[in-house]
Parts: structure tokens; C-alpha cells; sequence
């Protein structure tokens, strides 16, 4: 009887939600008819159709929803129906018990994509990997044809000059441009005008703009003319060619938005093509974000020897690449290189005919890889047409072979100059008329070997001090990017004109943004970020970030000044003396920043904290002060904070007695600005660590204001435990044994450090700046005495510490109740300067039954199944992790969440690695010319999250994962960490008050990955009133629960209240646009939405951007 009752109320409720749903949608539709039969004028009639279109497809994704909300209820009540016929109790105990699914879970369950196409991962178990010699093309094959396969339809050949200019390698970007890059540029406007025939490419915009502003008007209407009649093109469009491996995708896109801005304001083009022929390997996540910018078509180059010859016999070089989830995006890979020692050869009457006959037949074998016979022959190479001779000669002895073609029908080839889009348009047409079908391929492109067993995977990790210099830019850039527009819209709103406040230099300050957002683009150049440039170019890529870090502090501590004002006329910007003041300073640009520390008395000193996540978060903040008896209280309540004293040791054993950390808990809304005040306190009032030391004579720990003792145990595991998790730590290493979760789940974890070298031998190829060529396994790292292990409890932290001679290690845990204390987190302080051709590791090893399986991300936008193949070398197995790896099996997932990219691998199950630092003296035979020597003392950073699995696959899954919602979480809160701000030490300061601009926290998997204030289209180079809004909606896996739970929310439906989601911020008017805002990709007028509820679509996986004003 009570079965029955219950299936009544779930058919009921199936019942009740259709005939709702049905109910809305005709309430929908009747209000368009009314609308309809009120007869408006003739000039709305068009936005009248245009808002009921809009209504049309709201209809649409209602119906949607409410199908999804019905399969989710039939679904509960066929599993509940299957229970109840097995017999299924339903008394369970709450261990075994399985819990209610995440709302949204089928959501993103459907994310995980189809297994059509072609799998790389398949390819890779497919191929041997045995490299035959191909003959005259070494990593080929013979081609052959008959010589009547274009009888119907002749070969159609797109000769596309190009130059390669790197922003950035041998010399630095203001060297390349005034020797090479500027006289290209010149060559190229003369000789193009010279012949309408000749046609170019060009795709690096920092080079390009910066030659632009040297231009006089004439030039520069010259150059437009080239652009509108398609002679030149400028491909790709973003600042530079960026690197795929270790860029974040933030960096990416933004890179992106600079380049497509600068285009469409100068030159008012949109790129159509991109153009990535030299970074070393690809990445989908590339391909994501051009599709969104609008780019229909792309060119890669750098692929593994294997699998292009792979690709070429199959004819699949022409392809579709698609998501792990479902858009595609058209892509065609392949140029293939032939070697050649042969001088060239003018063109004569009397060697045309064999000339052209020769070359003819390169490309008919050529155009035998392809489904089509379109085919496209690059001409040019790294900073090429630098000399007005090499413009004549290639142009013309080309042009004379392509007439003799002309003038030969019989051989039926048409063959002129041409640019990417041409190309593609042709293959289009081409395509399209035979009706063939190109084939979709899933996947990414690394690890990338140009021949041998060459895997270019020691780029992944090189120069790692500049890779997290990289990433403190990338978090600076954003926290100022959205509090700077806050700003703006807020003294709008207060001066009620629209404009700034006339004491902010907003137009200085938007200057420093754009400088900002052009170094982390440059830094994104695939010579510059893979740490594969020369030393000096390495130096000037440091110094402009620099640079750019500490002028957008400025803009940052402004922006704050005049937020937090309670009286805002007393608001004063005076540059030499900033209201506030980081409370770190970076010192140079290879210098690690080192903490101020603040004179403490018992007039309190105003600590502002930002935090430029769009979630509520609890966070431990660490300042230094000058005494070890301070406290803070909450500045608007008073309430006082829990708080810990710590040493600040200056070495290993001897703790400073002049500084101080004082760690505290704050509760930080969203994207708010919150006062705290710091006082000197009554002496003995404030909780101090306790420390315990090993292996150090007890004479030589001096710590005068703490409590030090010794182990009762000498070789009793360390532990150290919160409410969620404990851990097991050696005693004789103090590095990691054990991991234990409050659920009880357990997981052996060891933490071991190990050594990589490099092959002997004097003709042996060696480990570079690119190449990782390993010698041998690596050895572990045996320390001739044990390290000395510093154990610190306290109530807001406790740590671990072992100080070995080339690193420190610690493992700290935060005593907080909420997700924040779930993750141990890990750092590494590395200094390798005195090794020769050694690359250092840190490997996780586990019991986590994955088999050969695991999973990296990719650009910290998606994560991609990885297969450790034996039939590859070591360093074929190493991939790039841009922020996150993790092992699992069915009942545990294991994740390794970084603030930094480098080269990860899993080369035996329950396995993961990553390497610190590589010094090696020797240059790789890639071009660069010289080692890798210039190492620095380098932190790296990270959390290790262990997660129990519930319904969770089998190894050998499916190949498409996400991040939990914990881990994204956390992630998020590793690579946005709250900045803090000091005022001054005086009681004449001004009322200060909290800012607090979010009514909640976004939800849990949306992401405000910028809100980014866009130039004045009237008065170029000063901010304007709209503001790029970037959601990302991210994909998360549902086989595990956050515990304890989350404040924030998430929803099972992909349409999203902006109003709502941003309250109580004032959206004046909302526009769809493409991912890089340009007026092209906008949704139409009659679509912005000016009024209240405005309703948009958030799909799982996806960024959207959105044109907003904020009033």
C-alpha cells in the first residue's frame, strides 16, 4: 500500500510539471498573438519579430528543460521500481547508501561527449611507433600516382606567402622588430602594390600594431587597401602565436580580445583563418576559443611525425576537430616539410617547362594526401622577405611558373598565390560540389617528436620560475580588470553623469591595464612561456612582467582607495604616496616577493583584503608583523578573529626574533573589499605554534618566544589531522606515507623526490630548453644526512617541513570547517643552481588502482584521458598539466591541483609526477643555441585532494572526465588567492568601509572569468562604458559530493537570470557577443536586452560573452 502511494506522488509529479510547462508555453505563445493583433507601426514590426523569435526559442529551451526534468523523474522511478522488485531495503546504513545526485549532474553528465570520429588516443594505440625510413621523405612514404586522377577536375594550387615572426627567441621582440620585422612590413606594402596577383599573410598583432603606429596616414590607407581587396590577410588575429601547452586559457583568450580589439579598431577586419605553424604540439582548447571568436577554419603544423604520415595514408589531414563534448570545429593539419640542400634556381625561358614540370610533380604527390584536390603549399619561414630582392625573386620566378602553367591546359593545374581563407573558401566549394565528407577527430595533439625518439616534453617545465611569474601576472591582471571596472560603474552611479570621478586618472590607469594585458600576451608567445628563448630575451620577458605587476597594483590600490571611502570627497591620488600598499615586495624580476613587515600599536592598522573570486570564501591570511603578541578584529563588528602567531624562521632552525607571521580566518563575500584592524595585543594573549624539530642538534634550534621540544618516539610516523582529513608523514624524511579522509577511506601516498640526467656519450643527443632525453629511470634523490623535519601545530594551521639541500618541502593543513580544509596543501621551495644535467621530480605514489589511465588538463580548461604506452620512450609519456592531474578507480579519485604548468606523467599505476626544475648545460639542436643554466630559486605551489567516488566507472571509462566540484573550487581559490592591502600606520585616517559589490556568491560552477572594461570606441585609448562580461560555465563530474557542502549553489538548468546572478549590480543594457567582443559577433540591436528579467543560456563546458554596461 505504501509502494503504491509513493508511485501515485512520482506520477503525479511527472503529471504536474508537464501540464505546468504546457501551461507556460501557452501562456508564452498567447501573449505573442496579442502583441501580433495590436497592429504596431511598420518600424517595429521588425523588432516585434525579432522579440518573438526570441520568445520562439526561450519556448524551445523550456521544452528542452522540461524534457530533461521528466527523463531525470522517469528515470528516479524506474530505478526506484527496479528496487522494489529485487526485494532493494531501504534501511541501508548511510556508508553504503547511494546519495542523491548533484542537481545539474545530468546536465553535465551529458558533456561527456559521443565517441564518434576519431579518437587520438586510439590513433596512439593503434600506431607502432617504429619509424621506418621513408626514403627521400625520411618520415614518409613512397607516393605514386597515374597522372589522370585530375581529369575531371583539375589540381588546384594556393601558394601562400607568409614570414614567421617570433615576438621573442634568439633576440627580444624590440630587437627582432628594428632589425627584421619593420623592414618586412615596408617590403611588403611596396611589393604587394606592385601586382594584384601577390597576395600575404601576416598573424602576429604585436609586432604588427606596433609597426602600425610608426605609420603616416598614407601608409596606412595603402595597407587598408591590400586588406579590402584580399591581398594581405591577417590570420589568426591574436597578439601573438601563442603557445598550447602551458598558456592558461584565460591568457589565451585574452591574447585573443587584445589582438581582434587592435584589428577591428585600426583596421575594422575580423579574422576568419587562424595560422599555428609553430608551437610545439596543439590543443583543442585553442580551437575552442577561435571557434568562439568566430574563426571558422585553422592551419596547425607541429604534430607527431607518426601521426601526420599516419593522417596522410589515410587522407585525413583535412579534418574536423571536435570538443570532447559536441561543437565542431574545421581544422586542416599537415604541411609536410621535405629536406633540401639545392640552391635555388631563377626561371628562364629556357629552364621553365622543366622547372615547372618538377615542381608539378612535388605537388601532385603532395595533393595525394588529401581528400581534395585543393591544395595549399606554404612560402616562407621564420622572419623571411626581410630584402626587397628576396620579395623580387620569389614573386616573380613563382609567377613565372604559374603562367606557363596557365598556358598549358593540358596539365590541368591552376596554381596563383593566395592567403588562408582562399584556400579554405576553394576546399569549401571543392568539398561541398564532390559532396565528400571530411572526417571529425577528438583530442589533442601532444606530446610532440619531430623525428626520432625527440619528444619535445622538456618545454613543458623549462625556465618554471617565469612560468609562475606567468601566473601571479595572469591573477594580478584579472583581480584589477574587475575591481578597476567596479570602480568605474560605481562612481558612475555615484556621480550620476556617467563619468569618472575627475580626480581618478581612470585614462592613466586603463593605460596600465593595456599595458598589462599586452605583456601576459606576449609571455603567451610559444617561445616565451615554454621557456625556450635565449637568456637576455628570457630577462626582458621578466622585466615586462614585472613591471606590469607592480603598475597594476597601482590601479588596484586606487581602485580600492576610492571604493572603501566612506566620504569619497576626501578621496586624493597621489602616485608617490598610495593610500595603500601590497602588503609583499617584489624586488627585481627574478626575486622571489618577500613580506613587509607591519609595525604594530595599539592604534589598530587597516588590512584590506580583495577577493577576486566570485565565491564566498573562508581563507587563511598571513601578514608579518614586528611582535609576536597581535590580534585582529573585524573592523565593521568588531568581532575578533581567530588568529595564530608563527615564527618567520630566517634559517632552518633559528626563528627571526624581530618578525612574526600572524595568521588569521576571514570570511570573504565575493568579489568584495572587507576592512580588518590589527593591534598589538596584551603579551601572552595570542595563540603561538608549537614546534617539534628532528634530526637537529637541540642546541642549534633557536626559537626564544615559542615552545620547542623533541619526539617522544624517534621513529613514530609524523601525524598531523583536521576535521576532514589526516595525514602520516616519515619520520626520517617528514615527506608523506598516508592519507585518511573522516569517511574513513585511506590511500597509501608517498612523496618521493628522484633525479632525472641526461644520456652520455659525445655523439648522444641530449636533454634542452625543448628536448627531454633522459639517460636512464630516475634515481631517487638520496640526501647524504637525513634533513632536518620542523613540525608546527597551531589552531589555524599545522605544517610539516623538511629542509633538504636543494628543497624545502612542506605539508600544511588549515583547521577550517567548511570545503576549504578538505585538500593538503603542498609547496616546494627548489634551488638546483649547483647541478649539472639534472632534472628534479616530485612523485606521488599510491594505491589508486588506474591502471595505465590518468588524466591531465589542457590549458586548465578540460581534462584529457592520458594512455602510459610502453612501446614509447620515458619522455613520450610526459604531458603538459596546466593546473590539474589525477589518478582513479572506481571507488577514489586522487587529483593534483598546481598554480603552475610543467610536465607531468603516470609511468606506472598509482603513479604521478611532476618535474620542479631542469638545468642542463647543453643546447638540444633545436635552434636556440645554448642550455638551460639560468635557473632561480623557484616556489611552486599545490593542493592534493582526496575524494571517495560513488557510482564512479571502472578503469578504462570514459575517456571524457571533468574536475569535481571540489576540486574546481579549490583550484579556484589556488590560482585567485585574496590580495592583501595595508593603510597607513596613523590615527588621522579616513572612515573606511566595506564593499561588497555581490549579494551571493555565483553559482558553484560558474565562473566570472573576467569582467574587463573595454576602450572608448569615440576616444581611443581611455575606457568606455561597456564592460566584456566572460562566463564559464564549467563541467564537473558527478561521482563525488563536495563535503561539507559548499555555500554556494548550482542549478540543473542551462538558462540563467543575469539580473539575479550579478545582484544587486544595475545592468543597464545586455548583448551577446562572441567571445572577443567584436561589434561583428554581436546579437542584433533588437536583441539587447535593455529590461529586466534578462535570460540567458549558460551551457555546461562553455565561456560566454556578453556586451554590458553596469549603471
Amino acid at each position: 500500500m505504501k509502494r503504491s502511494r509513493v508511485l501515485a506522488l512520482l506520477v503525479g509529479g511527472v503529471f504536474v510539471v508537464a501540464l505546468t510547462s504546457l501551461y507556460r508555453m501557452l501562456e508564452l505563445m498567447q501573449g505573442a498573438e496579442l502583441r501580433q493583433q495590436e497592429a504596431p507601426p511598420a518600424g517595429q514590426v521588425e523588432d516585434d519579430l525579432s522579440r518573438l523569435q526570441q520568445k520562439i526559442d526561450r519556448l524551445e529551451r523550456l521544452l528542452s528543460d522540461n524534457n530533461r526534468l521528466v527523463a531525470t523523474l522517469r528515470d528516479s522511478l524506474l530505478q526506484r521500481k527496479a528496487s522494489w522488485e529485487t526485494g532493494g531495503k531501504t534501511n541501508g546504513s548511510s556508508d553504503s547508501a547511494p546519495r542523491p545526485p548533484l542537481p545539474g549532474c545530468r546536465l553535465a553528465e551529458e558533456t561527456k561527449g559521443g565517441t564518434d570520429g576519431v579518437q587520438l588516443l586510439d590513433v596512439y594505440d593503434l600506431l607502432p611507433f617504429n619509424n621506418p625510413d621513408g626514403g627521400a621523405w625520411k618520415q614518409g612514404f613512397q607516393i605514386s600516382y597515374h597522372g589522370n586522377e585530375w581529369d575531371e577536375q583539375p589540381l588546384e594550387i594556393f601558394l601562400v606567402p607568409h614570414s614567421h615572426n617570433d615576438p621573442g627567441w634568439l633576440k627580444t621582440f624590440d630587437n627582432y622588430y628594428q632589425d627584421q620585422t619593420k623592414h618586412i612590413l615596408n617590403n611588403m606594402v611596396i611589393k604587394l602594390s606592385e601586382d594584384s596577383r601577390r597576395k600575404m599573410i601576416w598573424a602576429e598583432v604585436s609586432y604588427f600594431s606596433k609597426w602600425w603606429n610608426e605609420q603616416d596616414e598614407q601608409k596606412r590607407a595603402m595597407v587598408k587597401r591590400l586588406v579590402g581587396a584580399g591581398q594581405l590577410e591577417l590570420v589568426t588575429g591574436g597578439w601573438v602565436m601563442a603557445d598550447e601547452a602551458n598558456s592558461h586559457y584565460y591568457a589565451l583568450l585574452d591574447q585573443l580580445i587584445e589582438g581582434h580589439q587592435w584589428l577591428q579598431r585600426h583596421l575594422g577586419v575580423k579574422p576568419r583563418s587562424g595560422w599555428s605553424i609553430d608551437p610545439f604540439g596543439h590543443s583543442p582548447s585553442m580551437t575552442y576559443l577561435l571557434k568562439g571568436a568566430g574563426l571558422g577554419h585553422m592551419l596547425i603544423q607541429r604534430v607527431h611525425y607518426a601521426v601526420k604520415k599516419h593522417f596522410a595514408r589515410q587522407q585525413t589531414l583535412e579534418f574536423l576537430w571536435r570538443q570532447s563534448w559536441v561543437r565542431l570545429h574545421a581544422s586542416a593539419g599537415g604541411r609536410v616539410f621535405c629536406p633540401w640542400r639545392i640552391p635555388p634556381q631563377p626561371i628562364t625561358e629556357q629552364n621553365v617547362k622543366e622547372r615547372a614540370l618538377l615542381l608539378l610533380d612535388q605537388y601532385r604527390q603532395k595533393s595525394r594526401l588529401f581528400r581534395s584536390n585543393v591544395l595549399l603549399v606554404p612560402l616562407g619561414d621564420d622572419f623571411r622577405f626581410v630584402e626587397a630582392g628576396e620579395w623580387d625573386a620569389q614573386f616573380q620566378n613563382y609567377q613565372k611558373l604559374f603562367d606557363y602553367f596557365q598556358e598549358h591546359p593540358e596539365l590541368k593545374v591552376q596554381a596563383r598565390f593566395g592567403t588562408l581563407s582562399d584556400y579554405f573558401e576553394a576546399l569549401s566549394r571543392r568539398l561541398g560540389s564532390a559532396g565528400t565528407k571530411l572526417p571529425t577527430l577528438r583530442g589533442d595533439f601532444f606530446t610532440y617528436a619531430d623525428r626520432d625518439d625527440h619528444y619535445w616534453s622538456g618545454y613543458f617545465t623549462s625556465r618554471p620560475f617565469y612560468k609562475k611569474l606567468d601566473r601571479t601576472l595572469e591573477s594580478t591582471l584579472r583581480a584589477t580588470e574587475i575591481l578597476f571596472s567596479l570602480t568605474l560603474a560605481e562612481m558612475r552611479r555615484f556621480h550620476g553623469d556617467g563619468r569618472p570621478v575627475a580626480e581618478f586618472p581612470a585614462r592613466e590607469h586603463f593605460g596600465r591595464l593595456t599595458a598589462g594585458r599586452r605583456n601576459l600576451a606576449l609571455f603567451q608567445h610559444h617561445d616565451a612561456v615554454t621557456g625556450t628563448a635565449r637568456d637576455s630575451v628570457v630577462v626582458d620577458y621578466g622585466t615586462r612582467l614585472f613591471h606590469s605587476i607592480l603598475n597594476l597594483r597601482q590601479v588596484l590600490q586606487s581602485s580600492a582607495h576610492w571604493l572603501l571611502l566612506l566620504d569619497k570627497s576626501q578621496y586624493h591620488h597621489d602616485q608617490s604616496k598610495p593610500f595603500l600598499q601590497t602588503d609583499d615586495v617584489m624586488a627585481a624580476q627574478d626575486a622571489l616577493p618577500q613580506k613587509s613587515p607591519l609595525t604594530l600599536s595599539n592604534e589598530p592598522r587597516s588590512l584590506i583584503l580583495f577577493n577576486p573570486t566570485e565565491q564566498l570564501r573562508e581563507s587563511v591570511i598571513t601578514v608579518v608583523v614586528d611582535t609576536p603578541d597581535a590580534q585582529v578584529v573585524d573592523a565593521e563588528t568588531g568581532r575578533p578573529m581567530a588568529a595564530q602567531i608563527s615564527a618567520v624562521w630566517a634559517e632552518p632552525s633559528r626563528a627571526s626574533t624581530e618578525a612574526f607571521q600572524l595568521s588569521f580566518v576571514a570570511e570573504l563575500p565575493p568579489l568584495a573589499l572587507i576592512v580588518y584592524h590589527v593591534t598589538k595585543a596584551p603579551a601572552g594573549s595570542a595563540h603561538r605554534a608549537h614546534y617539534t624539530f628532528l634530526h637537529g642538534e637541540p642546541a642549534s634550534v633557536h626559537a626564544e618566544h615559542f615552545q620547542v621540544s623533541r619526539p617522544t618516539e624517534a621513529d613514530a610516523p609524523l601525524s598531523l589531522s583536521n576535521k576532514h582529513v589526516q595525514i602520516w608523514s616519515s619520520a626520517k624524511t617528514g615527506l608523506l606515507q598516508k592519507l585518511q579522509l573522516s569517511s574513513g577511506l585511506v590511500r597509501q601516498i608517498q612523496v618521493q623526490f628522484l633525479w632525472y640526467g641526461t644520456r652520455t656519450g659525445a655523439n648522444r643527443d641530449k636533454s634542452g630548453a625543448y628536448l627531454f632525453l633522459p639517460g636512464e629511470p630516475a634515481q631517487p634523490y638520496s640526501p647524504a644526512e637525513p634533513p632536518l623535519i620542523r613540525v608546527s601545530r597551531g589552531t589555524i594551521f599545522s605544517d610539516i617541513t623538511s629542509c633538504f639541500r636543494h628543497f624545502t618541502h612542506t605539508l600544511r593543513l588549515f583547521h577550517l570547517d567548511g570545503h576549504a580544509g578538505r585538500s593538503v596543501e603542498i609547496s616546494n621551495m627548489v634551488d638546483i643552481r649547483s647541478e649539472v644535467n639534472r632534472e628534479l621530480v616530485m612523485r606521488l605514489v599510491s594505491d589508486v588502482a588506474n591502471g595505465n589511465r590518468f588524466y591531465t588538463d589542457l590549458n586548465s580548461f578540460q581534462m584529457q584521458q592520458r594512455r602510459t604506452l610502453e612501446k614509447l620512450p620515458l619522455q613520450a609519456n610526459f604531458y603538459p598539466m596546466s593546473s590539474a592531474a589525477f589518478l582513479q578507480d572506481a571507488a577514489s579519485r586522487l587529483s593534483l591541483l598546481s598554480a603552475q604548468s610543467q610536465g607531468v606523467a603516470a609511468l606506472q599505476p598509482g603513479q604521478l609526477e611532476v618535474v620542479l626544475d631542469r638545468r642542463l648545460q647543453q643546447d638540444d639542436n633545436r635552434g636556440l643555441g645554448q642550455g638551460v643554466t639560468d635557473n632561480k630559486l623557484t616556489a611552486s605551489l599545490y593542493h592534493l585532494l582526496l575524494e571517495e567516488r560513488r557510482g564512479g566507472q571502472e578503469v578504462g571509462g570514459a575517456s571524457v572526465e571533468h574536475l569535481s566540484l571540489l576540486a574546481h573550487l579549490s583550484l579556484l581559490s589556488l590560482s585567485h588567492p585574496p590580495i592583501t592591502m595595508v593603510a597607513p600606520g596613523n590615527s588621522q585616517l579616513p572612515k573606511l568601509r566595506p564593499f561588497r559589490p555581490l549579494r551571493s556568491s555565483l553559482p558553484c560552477d560558474v565562473h566570472l572569468l573576467n569582467l574587463r572594461t573595454l576602450e572608448d570606441p569615440k576616444e581611443a585609448d581611455s575606457p568606455g562604458q561597456e564592460v566584456a562580461l566572460l562566463l564559464h560555465r564549467k563541467g564537473f563530474d558527478c561521482s563525488s559530493a563536495p563535503e561539507p557542502p559548499p555555500q554556494c549553489t548550482w542549478s540543473a538548468h542551462e538558462e540563467v537570470n543575469l539580473d539575479d546572478l550579478l545582484s544587486p549590480l544595475p545592468l543597464r543594457s545586455v548583448r551577446r557577443s562572441g567571445l572577443t567582443l567584436l561589434t561583428d559577433d554581436d546579437e542584433p540591436e533588437s536583441a539587447r536586452q535593455q529590461q529586466p528579467p534578462r535570460i540567458t543560456r549558460l551551457r555546461p563546458m562553455e565561456i560566454s560573452a556578453f556586451r554590458v554596461e553596469i549603471d
